[in-house]
Protein backbone atom coordinates (compact mmCIF):
# COMPACT_ATOMS: atom_id res chain seq x y z
CA UNK A 1 0.00 0.00 0.00
CA UNK A 2 1.16 3.51 -0.81
CA UNK A 3 0.12 6.80 0.67
CA UNK A 4 -2.21 8.88 -1.45
CA UNK A 5 -1.10 12.42 -2.42
CA UNK A 6 -3.00 13.64 0.63
CA UNK A 7 -1.07 16.88 0.97
CA UNK A 8 -1.36 18.03 -2.64
CA UNK A 9 -1.91 21.78 -2.65
CA UNK A 10 -0.44 22.13 0.86
CA UNK A 11 2.75 23.96 1.73
CA UNK A 12 4.92 23.01 4.72
CA UNK A 13 8.17 24.23 6.22
CA UNK A 14 10.39 21.78 8.07
CA UNK A 15 12.78 23.26 10.63
CA UNK A 16 15.54 20.99 11.92
CA UNK A 17 16.92 18.37 9.54
CA UNK A 18 17.93 15.63 11.93
CA UNK A 19 16.47 12.21 12.70
CA UNK A 20 12.85 13.34 12.31
CA UNK A 21 13.07 16.43 10.11
CA UNK A 22 14.62 15.12 6.90
CA UNK A 23 12.41 11.98 6.70
CA UNK A 24 9.39 14.25 7.30
CA UNK A 25 10.40 16.57 4.47
CA UNK A 26 10.91 13.71 2.03
CA UNK A 27 7.63 12.02 2.98
CA UNK A 28 5.61 15.24 2.75
CA UNK A 29 7.00 15.91 -0.71
CA UNK A 30 6.16 12.36 -1.80
CA UNK A 31 2.60 12.95 -0.52
CA UNK A 32 2.18 15.93 -2.82
CA UNK A 33 3.09 18.88 -0.60
CA UNK A 34 5.35 21.75 -1.51
CA UNK A 35 8.12 21.58 1.10
CA UNK A 36 10.71 24.07 2.28
CA UNK A 37 13.45 23.02 4.67
CA UNK A 38 15.86 24.81 6.99
CA UNK A 39 18.41 24.04 9.66
CA UNK A 40 20.58 26.44 11.63
CA UNK A 41 23.57 24.18 10.95
CA UNK A 42 25.37 24.63 7.65
CA UNK A 43 26.34 20.94 7.45
CA UNK A 44 22.69 19.87 7.77
CA UNK A 45 21.70 22.32 5.04
CA UNK A 46 24.37 20.89 2.76
CA UNK A 47 22.80 17.47 3.30
CA UNK A 48 19.46 18.72 1.98
CA UNK A 49 20.44 18.60 -1.69
CA UNK A 50 17.44 18.77 -3.99
CA UNK A 51 15.17 20.36 -1.37
CA UNK A 52 13.94 23.96 -1.33
CA UNK A 53 16.07 25.72 1.29
CA UNK A 54 14.69 28.75 3.10
CA UNK A 55 13.92 29.85 6.66
CA UNK A 56 10.14 29.73 7.14
CA UNK A 57 9.90 33.49 7.65
CA UNK A 58 11.61 34.12 4.31
CA UNK A 59 9.44 31.87 2.13
CA UNK A 60 7.01 34.64 1.34
CA UNK A 61 4.04 32.35 0.78
CA UNK A 62 1.31 31.05 3.05
CA UNK A 63 2.25 27.94 5.01
CA UNK A 64 -0.15 25.21 6.13
CA UNK A 65 2.15 24.09 8.90
CA UNK A 66 5.60 24.24 10.45
CA UNK A 67 7.07 20.84 11.24
CA UNK A 68 9.45 21.48 14.11
CA UNK A 69 11.98 18.89 15.20
CA UNK A 70 11.25 17.81 18.80
CA UNK A 71 14.41 19.30 20.26
CA UNK A 72 13.66 22.82 18.98
CA UNK A 73 11.51 24.81 21.44
CA UNK A 74 8.48 26.80 20.36
CA UNK A 75 7.83 28.09 23.91
CA UNK A 76 10.03 27.64 26.95
CA UNK A 77 12.84 28.16 27.72
CA UNK A 78 13.00 30.47 24.69
CA UNK A 79 11.22 29.92 21.38
CA UNK A 80 13.29 29.52 18.27
CA UNK A 81 12.84 32.76 16.29
CA UNK A 82 11.29 30.92 13.34
CA UNK A 83 8.85 29.11 15.64
CA UNK A 84 7.91 32.41 17.28
CA UNK A 85 7.32 33.89 13.82
CA UNK A 86 5.08 30.97 12.84
CA UNK A 87 3.00 31.27 16.00
CA UNK A 88 2.57 35.01 15.41
CA UNK A 89 1.33 34.20 11.90
CA UNK A 90 -1.15 31.59 13.24
CA UNK A 91 0.70 28.83 11.41
CA UNK A 92 0.21 25.46 13.17
CA UNK A 93 3.36 24.02 14.75
CA UNK A 94 3.10 20.26 14.27
CA UNK A 95 4.96 17.04 15.00
CA UNK A 96 5.51 14.46 12.29
CA UNK A 97 3.33 12.03 14.29
CA UNK A 98 0.37 14.38 13.76
CA UNK A 99 1.02 14.44 10.01
CA UNK A 100 1.35 10.64 9.92
CA UNK A 101 -2.15 10.38 11.40
CA UNK A 102 -3.50 12.82 8.82
CA UNK A 103 -1.77 10.92 5.99
CA UNK A 104 -3.06 7.52 7.13
CA UNK A 105 -6.64 8.72 7.43
CA UNK A 106 -6.37 10.73 4.21
CA UNK A 107 -5.20 7.60 2.38
CA UNK A 108 -8.31 5.72 3.53
CA UNK A 109 -6.70 3.38 6.07
CA UNK A 110 -8.51 2.67 9.33
CA UNK A 111 -5.35 1.34 11.00
CA UNK A 112 -5.36 1.86 14.74
CA UNK A 113 -2.97 4.05 16.69
CA UNK A 114 -1.36 3.07 20.01
CA UNK A 115 0.54 5.78 21.87
CA UNK A 116 2.92 5.37 24.80
CA UNK A 117 4.41 8.09 27.00
CA UNK A 118 5.82 8.52 30.49
CA UNK A 119 9.07 9.75 31.96
CA UNK A 120 10.62 6.28 31.79
CA UNK A 121 9.80 2.96 30.16
CA UNK A 122 8.39 4.39 26.92
CA UNK A 123 10.82 2.66 24.58
CA UNK A 124 10.59 -0.72 26.27
CA UNK A 125 6.79 -0.67 26.29
CA UNK A 126 6.64 0.50 22.67
CA UNK A 127 8.99 -2.22 21.47
CA UNK A 128 7.27 -4.84 23.63
CA UNK A 129 3.80 -4.01 22.31
CA UNK A 130 5.05 -4.12 18.71
CA UNK A 131 6.68 -7.50 19.43
CA UNK A 132 3.43 -8.87 20.88
CA UNK A 133 1.50 -7.69 17.81
CA UNK A 134 4.04 -9.38 15.54
CA UNK A 135 3.74 -12.64 17.50
CA UNK A 136 -0.03 -12.38 17.03
CA UNK A 137 0.35 -11.84 13.29
CA UNK A 138 -1.05 -8.29 13.35
CA UNK A 139 0.57 -5.86 10.88
CA UNK A 140 2.30 -3.11 12.81
CA UNK A 141 4.86 -0.35 12.57
CA UNK A 142 6.66 1.15 15.57
CA UNK A 143 8.50 4.43 15.73
CA UNK A 144 8.26 8.20 16.40
CA UNK A 145 10.42 9.01 19.46
CA UNK A 146 11.79 5.45 19.27
CA UNK A 147 13.40 4.18 16.09
CA UNK A 148 12.12 5.34 12.70
CA UNK A 149 10.63 8.82 12.40
CA UNK A 150 6.83 8.75 12.32
CA UNK A 151 6.52 9.93 8.71
CA UNK A 152 8.95 7.27 7.51
CA UNK A 153 6.59 4.49 8.64
CA UNK A 154 4.67 2.60 5.91
CA UNK A 155 0.96 2.81 5.20
CA UNK A 156 -0.74 -0.05 7.06
CA UNK A 157 -4.02 -1.78 6.15
CA UNK A 158 -7.20 -1.40 8.18
CA UNK A 159 -6.09 -4.33 10.36
CA UNK A 160 -2.74 -2.70 11.21
CA UNK A 161 -1.55 -0.86 14.30
CA UNK A 162 0.87 2.05 14.57
CA UNK A 163 2.78 1.88 17.87
CA UNK A 164 4.20 5.33 18.60
CA UNK A 165 6.49 6.35 21.43
CA UNK A 166 5.48 9.93 22.22
CA UNK A 167 7.73 12.35 24.08
CA UNK A 168 6.33 15.36 25.86
CA UNK A 169 7.88 17.50 23.12
CA UNK A 170 5.90 15.65 20.44
CA UNK A 171 2.67 15.63 22.42
CA UNK A 172 2.71 19.43 22.58
CA UNK A 173 2.41 19.48 18.79
CA UNK A 174 -0.55 17.27 17.94
CA UNK A 175 -3.88 18.65 16.75
CA UNK A 176 -6.11 15.83 15.42
CA UNK A 177 -4.20 12.66 16.34
CA UNK A 178 -6.32 10.30 18.43
CA UNK A 179 -4.91 7.16 19.99
CA UNK A 180 -7.25 4.17 20.11
CA UNK A 181 -5.17 2.92 23.01
CA UNK A 182 -2.85 5.18 24.98
CA UNK A 183 -0.61 4.71 28.01
CA UNK A 184 0.99 7.14 30.44
CA UNK A 185 3.40 5.00 32.45
CA UNK A 186 4.89 7.26 35.12
CA UNK A 187 5.72 10.85 35.91
CA UNK A 188 8.84 12.24 37.56
CA UNK A 189 10.75 15.53 37.08
CA UNK A 190 12.25 15.78 33.58
CA UNK A 191 12.49 18.41 30.83
CA UNK A 192 11.32 21.10 33.24
CA UNK A 193 13.21 23.74 31.26
CA UNK A 194 10.87 23.02 28.34
CA UNK A 195 7.65 22.84 30.35
CA UNK A 196 8.27 25.36 33.12
CA UNK A 197 7.34 23.13 36.04
CA UNK A 198 5.81 19.74 36.86
CA UNK A 199 2.32 21.04 36.14
CA UNK A 200 3.37 22.03 32.62
CA UNK A 201 5.14 18.71 32.11
CA UNK A 202 2.09 16.75 33.27
CA UNK A 203 -0.15 18.83 31.01
CA UNK A 204 2.00 17.92 28.01
CA UNK A 205 1.91 14.22 28.93
CA UNK A 206 -1.88 14.37 29.34
CA UNK A 207 -2.20 15.06 25.61
CA UNK A 208 -1.66 11.35 24.93
CA UNK A 209 -5.35 10.98 25.89
CA UNK A 210 -6.64 13.91 23.83
CA UNK A 211 -9.76 13.25 21.76
CA UNK A 212 -10.26 9.71 23.11
CA UNK A 213 -13.88 8.55 23.33
CA UNK A 214 -15.76 5.66 24.90
CA UNK A 215 -14.35 3.21 22.33
CA UNK A 216 -10.78 4.00 23.39
CA UNK A 217 -8.60 2.69 26.23
CA UNK A 218 -6.51 4.87 28.52
CA UNK A 219 -3.81 3.02 30.48
CA UNK A 220 -2.34 4.84 33.48
CA UNK A 221 0.41 3.88 35.91
CA UNK A 222 -0.40 4.01 39.60
CA UNK A 223 3.07 3.75 41.13
CA UNK A 224 3.74 7.50 41.54
CA UNK A 225 1.76 10.47 42.80
CA UNK A 226 1.74 12.43 39.55
CA UNK A 227 0.26 9.50 37.64
CA UNK A 228 -2.34 8.88 40.32
CA UNK A 229 -3.45 12.52 40.02
CA UNK A 230 -3.77 12.04 36.27
CA UNK A 231 -5.78 8.88 36.88
CA UNK A 232 -8.27 10.93 38.89
CA UNK A 233 -8.63 13.28 35.93
CA UNK A 234 -9.00 10.35 33.52
CA UNK A 235 -11.91 9.05 35.56
CA UNK A 236 -13.85 12.15 34.41
CA UNK A 237 -13.06 11.51 30.73
CA UNK A 238 -14.99 9.29 28.27
CA UNK A 239 -12.32 6.64 27.58
CA UNK A 240 -12.20 3.32 29.44
CA UNK A 241 -9.41 3.40 32.03
CA UNK A 242 -7.02 0.61 32.97
CA UNK A 243 -4.93 1.31 36.07
CA UNK A 244 -1.64 -0.57 36.17
CA UNK A 245 1.11 -1.20 38.71
CA UNK A 246 4.35 -3.13 38.69
CA UNK A 247 3.57 -4.32 42.21
CA UNK A 248 2.17 -7.81 42.11
CA UNK A 249 2.21 -8.21 38.32
CA UNK A 250 4.41 -11.07 37.12
CA UNK A 251 5.55 -10.88 33.48
CA UNK A 252 6.37 -14.60 33.52
CA UNK A 253 9.59 -15.97 32.05
CA UNK A 254 10.67 -12.64 30.58
CA UNK A 255 14.44 -12.47 31.03
CA UNK A 256 14.61 -9.12 29.22
CA UNK A 257 12.18 -7.49 31.67
CA UNK A 258 13.83 -7.48 35.12
CA UNK A 259 12.47 -5.47 38.02
CA UNK A 260 9.18 -4.02 39.21
CA UNK A 261 9.34 -1.17 36.69
CA UNK A 262 9.46 -3.64 33.81
CA UNK A 263 6.56 -5.52 35.35
CA UNK A 264 4.61 -2.28 34.99
CA UNK A 265 5.78 -1.91 31.38
CA UNK A 266 4.65 -5.46 30.65
CA UNK A 267 1.29 -4.83 32.35
CA UNK A 268 0.77 -1.76 30.15
CA UNK A 269 1.59 -3.71 26.99
CA UNK A 270 -0.72 -6.51 28.16
CA UNK A 271 -3.70 -4.16 28.60
CA UNK A 272 -3.05 -2.37 25.31
CA UNK A 273 -2.63 -5.58 23.34
CA UNK A 274 -5.80 -7.04 24.83
CA UNK A 275 -7.72 -3.90 23.85
CA UNK A 276 -6.35 -4.30 20.33
CA UNK A 277 -7.84 -7.79 20.10
CA UNK A 278 -4.79 -9.94 20.83
CA UNK A 279 -5.49 -13.26 22.56
CA UNK A 280 -3.96 -13.65 26.02
CA UNK A 281 -1.95 -16.69 24.91
CA UNK A 282 -0.24 -14.60 22.21
CA UNK A 283 0.37 -11.77 24.69
CA UNK A 284 2.04 -14.18 27.13
CA UNK A 285 4.18 -15.62 24.34
CA UNK A 286 5.17 -12.13 23.21
CA UNK A 287 6.21 -11.08 26.72
CA UNK A 288 8.18 -14.30 27.26
CA UNK A 289 10.05 -14.00 23.93
CA UNK A 290 10.68 -10.24 24.01
CA UNK A 291 14.43 -9.77 23.34
CA UNK A 292 14.82 -6.40 25.05
CA UNK A 293 16.36 -3.13 23.88
CA UNK A 294 20.03 -2.14 23.99
CA UNK A 295 21.35 0.06 26.82
CA UNK A 296 18.55 -0.91 29.20
CA UNK A 297 19.87 -3.14 31.97
CA UNK A 298 21.74 -5.24 29.41
CA UNK A 299 24.15 -7.75 30.94
CA UNK A 300 27.00 -7.34 28.49
CA UNK A 301 29.77 -9.44 30.07
CA UNK A 302 30.68 -11.59 33.06
CA UNK A 303 34.28 -12.34 33.98
CA UNK A 304 36.39 -12.46 37.12
CA UNK A 305 33.22 -13.02 39.12
CA UNK A 306 31.82 -9.63 38.02
CA UNK A 307 28.81 -8.95 35.80
CA UNK A 308 28.74 -5.67 33.87
CA UNK A 309 25.34 -4.05 33.31
CA UNK A 310 24.84 -1.40 30.62
CA UNK A 311 21.93 0.84 31.63
CA UNK A 312 23.02 3.92 29.69
CA UNK A 313 19.39 4.77 28.92
CA UNK A 314 18.99 5.88 32.55
CA UNK A 315 19.21 9.60 31.81
CA UNK A 316 17.59 10.70 35.09
CA UNK A 317 17.45 9.59 38.70
CA UNK A 318 14.07 7.92 38.42
CA UNK A 319 15.30 5.71 35.57
CA UNK A 320 18.44 4.80 37.52
CA UNK A 321 16.34 3.84 40.55
CA UNK A 322 14.66 1.11 38.46
CA UNK A 323 18.02 -0.57 37.86
CA UNK A 324 19.45 0.05 41.32
CA UNK A 325 16.49 -1.71 42.88
CA UNK A 326 17.36 -4.91 41.01
CA UNK A 327 20.78 -5.51 42.60
CA UNK A 328 21.55 -6.03 46.29
CA UNK A 329 25.17 -4.88 46.13
CA UNK A 330 27.03 -3.20 43.28
CA UNK A 331 29.72 -0.83 42.12
CA UNK A 332 28.02 2.13 40.52
CA UNK A 333 29.24 4.18 37.55
CA UNK A 334 27.19 7.35 37.20
CA UNK A 335 27.31 10.95 36.07
CA UNK A 336 26.91 13.29 33.13
CA UNK A 337 24.53 16.23 32.94
CA UNK A 338 22.32 15.91 36.02
CA UNK A 339 18.62 16.67 35.94
CA UNK A 340 16.66 18.81 38.43
CA UNK A 341 17.24 17.44 41.93
CA UNK A 342 20.38 15.53 40.96
CA UNK A 343 20.58 12.10 42.63
CA UNK A 344 19.13 12.96 46.04
CA UNK A 345 16.01 10.92 45.23
CA UNK A 346 18.22 7.80 44.97
CA UNK A 347 19.13 7.89 48.68
CA UNK A 348 16.97 4.80 49.48
CA UNK A 349 19.30 2.77 47.23
CA UNK A 350 22.63 4.15 48.46
CA UNK A 351 23.05 1.34 50.98
CA UNK A 352 23.41 -1.02 48.02
CA UNK A 353 26.31 0.96 46.54
CA UNK A 354 29.70 -0.41 47.59
CA UNK A 355 31.46 2.46 45.81
CA UNK A 356 30.57 4.92 43.08
CA UNK A 357 32.83 6.08 40.27
CA UNK A 358 31.61 9.37 38.83
CA UNK A 359 32.02 10.86 35.38
CA UNK A 360 31.00 13.92 33.44
CA UNK A 361 29.97 17.49 34.00
CA UNK A 362 28.13 17.02 37.32
CA UNK A 363 30.45 14.45 38.90
CA UNK A 364 31.31 16.92 41.68
CA UNK A 365 27.64 17.55 42.46
CA UNK A 366 26.94 13.82 42.57
CA UNK A 367 29.99 13.29 44.81
CA UNK A 368 28.74 15.92 47.26
CA UNK A 369 25.39 14.14 47.54
CA UNK A 370 27.07 10.77 48.11
CA UNK A 371 29.41 12.29 50.69
CA UNK A 372 26.44 13.59 52.68
CA UNK A 373 25.05 10.06 52.77
CA UNK A 374 28.35 8.39 53.61
CA UNK A 375 28.72 6.55 50.30
CA UNK A 376 32.27 5.84 49.15
CA UNK A 377 32.97 7.51 45.82
CA UNK A 378 35.68 8.73 43.50
CA UNK A 379 35.59 11.15 40.57
CA UNK A 380 36.92 9.19 37.61
CA UNK A 381 36.15 11.87 35.04
CA UNK A 382 35.34 9.65 32.10
CA UNK A 383 34.39 6.08 31.28
CA UNK A 384 37.91 5.15 30.17
CA UNK A 385 39.04 5.65 33.77
CA UNK A 386 35.85 4.54 35.50
CA UNK A 387 35.47 1.08 33.94
CA UNK A 388 38.83 -0.45 35.00
CA UNK A 389 38.61 1.26 38.40
CA UNK A 390 35.15 -0.17 38.98
CA UNK A 391 36.31 -3.65 37.97
CA UNK A 392 39.31 -3.51 40.30
CA UNK A 393 37.08 -2.37 43.18
CA UNK A 394 34.54 -5.10 42.46
CA UNK A 395 37.23 -7.79 42.36
CA UNK A 396 38.87 -6.56 45.56
CA UNK A 397 35.60 -6.41 47.47
CA UNK A 398 34.01 -9.47 45.85
CA UNK A 399 31.12 -7.32 44.63
CA UNK A 400 29.20 -9.25 41.94
CA UNK A 401 27.95 -6.36 39.79
CA UNK A 402 29.23 -3.21 38.09
CA UNK A 403 26.18 -1.15 37.22
CA UNK A 404 26.49 1.63 34.66
CA UNK A 405 23.30 3.58 35.24
CA UNK A 406 24.28 7.25 34.85
CA UNK A 407 21.18 9.02 36.29
CA UNK A 408 22.12 11.89 33.98
CA UNK A 409 22.00 13.02 30.38
CA UNK A 410 24.91 12.21 28.10
CA UNK A 411 25.46 15.40 26.10
CA UNK A 412 28.52 16.64 27.98
CA UNK A 413 30.74 13.83 26.69
CA UNK A 414 28.65 11.92 24.12
CA UNK A 415 26.24 12.54 21.26
CA UNK A 416 23.56 10.34 22.81
CA UNK A 417 22.89 7.72 25.47
CA UNK A 418 23.35 5.14 22.71
CA UNK A 419 26.90 6.29 22.00
CA UNK A 420 27.58 6.39 25.74
CA UNK A 421 26.41 2.79 26.12
CA UNK A 422 28.46 1.67 23.13
CA UNK A 423 31.59 3.25 24.58
CA UNK A 424 30.95 1.48 27.90
CA UNK A 425 30.49 -1.84 26.09
CA UNK A 426 33.70 -1.33 24.09
CA UNK A 427 35.68 -0.57 27.23
CA UNK A 428 34.28 -3.62 29.05
CA UNK A 429 35.11 -5.81 26.05
CA UNK A 430 38.68 -4.50 26.02
CA UNK A 431 38.93 -5.12 29.78
CA UNK A 432 37.75 -8.69 29.24
CA UNK A 433 40.54 -9.18 26.71
CA UNK A 434 43.10 -7.95 29.22
CA UNK A 435 41.65 -10.14 31.98
CA UNK A 436 41.68 -13.20 29.75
Amino acid sequence: MNFAPVFRGKRFAVLGLGKAGMPAAIALREMGAEVFVWDDGEAARRGAAGMQLAPPSKIGRKLDGLVLSPGIPHGLPKPHPEAAWAIAQNIPVLSDAELLFQAVRGSGSKAKFAGITGTNGKSTTTALLAHILSVAGIPNAAGANLGPAALSLPLLPDSGVYVLEMSSYMLERIATLRFDVAAMLNLSPDHLDRHGDMAGYAQAKRQIFARQDAACLAVIGMDDGGSREMADWLATQPARVARISGKGFCPGAAKALPGEHNAQNAFAAFEMARALGVAEAAISEGIATYPGLPHRQAAIAEFGGVTFINDSKATNADAASRAMGCYKRFIWIAGGVGKAGGIEALAPYFSRVSKAFLIGQDAGQFAATLDRHGVANAIAGDLAAAVPAAYAEARAGKIPTVLFSPAAASFDQFKSFEERGEVFTTLVTALYGEAA
